[in-house]
């Protein structure tokens, strides 16, 4: 965000204890409003959202995304089709993952070093992601009448900075993956100068503020820098975990709004290229209603409203999120290629969809799991003993 959340979100249920808040002094103004929730609580319930969000954007490929061709089937019959009509906006699921992102990569930096922030993104993305590389690559290769794979393309796609460097995408999905990563090298920059309440706010509304200045100057380098498409929703979650954190002030409604209202418009453009590859017209009233109630779910979930659905059990939906939105495309699209005609469309999307999140699972424990776990143990460095 399926994309990727943070790692204490994923394989941790523990609660950090509260950072004692420091008290100014007398005559001395509060750098910051008193902290409600100082620790890195799990929420389960993000998990839950993560995982529905991976389903829409799946539903969306298998059911709505380039539909006439991968199925086999005329475009007029596809736009009957009830199933259609509802998996064709499973695209915005992405722009939940965004949100959810915003929130969780501002949790989990609160009190941690640069380095520590750098090596959880790196072992929470890459494990999993150089796995679907390799079975990608796979496919393609023993796929039939495949076109020409360059091996620099594959090398530079392990990297996953092919998005800025012009180098076509392995499988489709992975744009959004260079999305996630310029965020978290902007938000670096506050972990670098130590996340606090002002910092945040500061950086969310110049990082705003620049978005808008790409739109209007259409500067190709200040365009990458800022992804003015996607940046309202990475800031609306950082408001909503900072409401979160410190409670609904009038300061957070202002920025939460705002993000959403520069969400809408960017959606003029954003519903346009969905409805490139679908046979079905995508309605942006539909696209930004569905938008807000993401907003609204998040916010229920930051002001307490939600707690009756924190249910410990959603961690394995947490863990399936990822490897699911990372392997389910390619081989998904070339299973439908060659099973449509001889299996009920029913059957063979709820049969897909069950396969993948098996496999998923499996991914997690007998790749992502591990290799993680080993990459951060040798990115760590031991404690040192002490002098005597």
């Amino acid at each position: 965000m399926a994309l990727p959340a943070d790692n204490d979100l994923t394989t941790s249920s523990q609660v950090t204890l509260p950072t004692p808040i420091p008290q100014p002094t007398a005559g001395q103004r509060p750098t910051a409003p008193p902290a409600r929730h100082p620790g890195r609580r799990r929420l389960y319930v993000l998990d839950g959202l993560r995982l529905l969000a991976a389903l829409m954007v799946v539903l969306y490929h298998y059911v709505s995304y380039d539909t006439a061709k991968e199925w086999g089937v005329d475009s007029n019959a596809v736009r009957q089709s009830l199933p259609h009509r509802f998996a064709v906006y499973g695209w915005l699921g992405v722009y939940l993952f965004f949100l959810i992102s915003g929130f969780v990569i501002c949790m989990s930096c609160w009190n941690r070093t640069p380095r520590q922030f750098i090596v959880s993104r790196f072992v929470r993305l890459y494990p999993a992601y150089w796995f679907a590389i390799v079975v990608t690559t796979a496919l393609v290769v023993l796929t039939p009448g495949h076109s020409a794979l360059r091996v620099s393309d594959v090398l530079t796609n392990a990297t996953m900075m092919q998005g800025g460097l012009g180098v076509p995408n392995l499988d489709g999905v992975y744009w959004t993956l260079w999305a996630e990563l310029r965020f978290y090298m902007l938000f670096a920059v506050v972990v670098v100068l130590g996340v606090n309440y002002r910092r945040v706010v500061a950086f969310c509304v110049v990082w705003m503020a620049a978005a808008v200045l790409a739109e209007r100057a259409h500067n190709t380098l200040l365009t990458i820098v800022v992804e003015p498409d996607y940046a309202p929703f990475f800031i609306g979650g950082i408001g909503i975990y900072l409401m979160y954190r410190f409670g609904p002030r009038p300061e957070l409604w202002l920025l939460i709004v705002a993000s959403w209202l520069q969400g809408q418009f960017q959606l003029v453009t954003l519903v346009q290229d969905a409805m490139s590859h679908t046979v079905t017209p995508v309605s942006w009233t539909v696209s930004v209603a569905l938008v807000a109630v993401f907003y609204a779910v998040l916010v229920a979930v930051a002001t307490g409203r939600l707690e009756f659905l924190n249910w410990r059990w959603l961690t394995v939906a947490g863990t399936l999120t990822y490897p699911l939105y990372l392997i389910h495309d390619g081989i998904g699209l070339q299973v439908i290629r060659q099973a449509h005609d001889r299996v009920p469309p029913l059957v063979l999307v709820t049969g897909l969809v069950c396969a993948m999140l098996a496999a998923s699972y499996l991914v997690h424990r007998l790749v992502e799991q591990p290799l993680a776990r080993r990459l951060k143990d040798w990115l760590t460095p031991a404690a040192k003993a002490p002098a005597r």
